[in-house]
């Protein structure tokens, strides 16, 4: 099954119940095959929660800390993200790694805390513009899988987000041509450390609205999405999944 996320950063306020309610009136109209997840800002977490159970739609947490308390002003950790009723939590995402410096090491740490939540982390990578001109997307990844991912997945299901910095928010898409390269060497690199049995989910992030989510859901190893900013207005995240049935 595929799985269609959004990533909603850092938007939404009380009133933004009212794209959920669209949304999940938009899938009870339309049934869909595709497993679908949410993942609202820290502040909305917990009415969310409330508003997800009983519905097949998925929630998560868009970071979270190591540790699961302590003095971490401002931080969250996984089992508070856990405890709002949430499934799934966004580690290593390249705004993260830019903006606070989160090196590899702290992504494999917040995966780690997010097994021991009890969460499934979705761990993003990917090469900027500057690696992708240079063709070094390849060592660039590899890079990224051996020091963010911790020995702790072995045995548990893995999803990865591959997120080509260069195409988040600018508009850019990479071809299907790409998309299918760059996933087919996510994989066979995943494999090397955990095993050609390992349970693997790729998803594909960049830039993903409705015009191109079929297209881009229809390419090999792609098993899913993770849309940002077109996750934000309910037609167009129910015009994503559509294409993910489509697919």
């Amino acid at each position: 099954m595929k799985l269609v996320a959004g990533n909603w950063k850092m938007n939404g306020l009380q009133a933004s119940r009212s794209v959920l309610a669209e949304l999940l009136s938009g899938l009870s109209a339309a049934p869909t095959s595709p497993e679908v997840l949410v993942c609202p800002p820290a502040t909305l977490l917990a009415p969310f929660g409330d508003i997800l159970k009983g519905t097949p739609v998925r929630l998560g947490g868009q970071n979270c800390h190591p540790n699961p308390s302590g003095a971490h002003t401002g931080d969250i950790s996984a089992e508070m993200i856990r405890d709002t009723g949430a499934s799934h939590v966004i580690v290593g995402h390249s705004e993260r790694r830019v903006d606070h410096a989160e090196t590899d090491a702290q992504v494999a740490a917040q995966a780690k805390a997010a097994l021991r939540a009890g969460l499934i982390p979705i761990i993003c990578m990917g090469e900027n513009e500057a690696a992708y001109e240079q063709g070094r997307t390849k060592a660039i990844l590899d890079a990224q899988i051996r020091g963010s991912l911790p020995e702790e997945l072995k045995g548990h299901p893995i999803t990865i987000a591959y997120e080509p910095i260069w195409a988040i928010g600018t508009g850019k898409t990479a071809s299907t041509d790409e998309i299918v390269e760059t996933h087919a060497h996510i994989r066979t690199s995943v494999q090397a450390i955990f095993g050609a049995s390992v349970k693997l989910r790729i998803l594909y992030g960049g830039s993903v609205k409705p015009s191109n989510a079929r297209e881009i859901l229809q390419a090999d190893g792609v098993d899913g999405v993770l849309v940002g900013g077109a996750s934000l207005k309910a037609s167009d995240f129910l015009a994503i999944i559509a294409g993910c049935n489509a697919a």
